[in-house]
């Protein structure tokens, strides 16, 4: 059975556990499981703190997890990014006291409270730069406040917990988080099908489908408006002046489809979700 590494709790565990279900897999009924098999779809799910789902990844102990890119990158575990599953996102940046800091330069030296450790000092070193990392597994907002640090890398948002805390971001991105699908080998029997489903899922929440009815003459344009995947699918009416077409739509361009084709003539226009797909 293909062994999948799920996060037990945080923020990836819930949108994990939607996709999967969504994707045709059965989970834990009980959230104090740490395992459940699916043995319909062979598959054995292990709980996880998203932390160390990397480490059992990359150990070979597992075949493949769901976790956050930044715990992948600050793991140096040997897994690999296999897939990109576009939600938990997150933003890595410094900041510091208000005046002090603005450049990454002017942290050589100092002291850089963090939670991910191999991240930051990663990247600080590939950016030639020298600084004590003091590792924190929380609120590191407040090291600088209790001079435990100089200044700190966390995951920024709005910004306005650090500005709480007299803090002022500054300097280069350190990362652009996302939730990844991750594996030490990719070709592990059962991983491939399991990115299908998973890539249907993201499909079925950035697409919808859209029906309408346009006169044929306007068909060209109208494809041109909303010109689909491949192509979108034309079918004959009774009024041989008229065509129906079924076309997948970005979800957030939906609205401004449906005025441009309204607009040019299309009437009968529908929007259908998807629930899954295969491209």
């Amino acid at each position: 059975m293909l062994r999948v590494a799920i996060p037990n709790k945080g923020s990836l565990a819930e949108i994990s556990a939607e996709m999967l279900y969504e994707a045709g897999y059965t989970g834990r009924k009980d959230p104090r499981d740490l395992h459940y098999s699916d043995a319909r779809n062979g598959v054995e799910f292990f709980y996880l703190r998203p932390r160390d789902i990397a480490t059992y990844v990359g150990s070979g102990a597992l075949d493949v997890g769901i976790t956050g890119r930044d715990l992948l990158l600050d793991s140096y575990s040997e897994a690999k990014e296999i897939a990109e599953l576009s939600f938990g996102d997150s933003t890595f940046r410094f900041a510091g006291p208000a005046g002090s800091f603005s450049d990454l330069s002017d942290l050589a030296g100092k002291r850089v409270a963090t939670s991910y450790p191999g991240l930051v000092g990663t990247f600080l070193a590939q950016a030639g730069v020298q600084s004590h990392l003091v590792k924190l597994d929380g609120a590191v907002e407040s090291a600088v406040r209790l001079g435990v640090a100089d200044a700190v890398a966390d995951v920024v948002s709005t910004g306005s917990t650090l500005r709480k805390a007299g803090l002022d971001i500054f300097g280069p991105v350190i990362l652009e988080s996302t939730a990844v699908l991750i594996s030490r080998d990719a070709s592990i029997d059962g991983i491939s099908t399991l990115m299908r489903r998973l890539q249907g899922v993201l499909v079925a929440k950035q697409y919808v489908l859209m029906d309408y009815d346009v006169p044929k003459k306007f068909l060209d344009e109208a494809c041109a408006i909303a010109p689909g995947i491949e192509s979108p699918t034309v079918s004959p009416l009774h009024d041989p002046e008229w065509v129906a077409v079924r076309v997948m739509v970005p979800r957030a361009d939906r609205n401004d489809v449906m005025d441009k084709l309204y607009d040019l003539g299309a009437r009968a226009i529908l929007v259908s979700a998807i629930h899954a797909a295969r491209l």
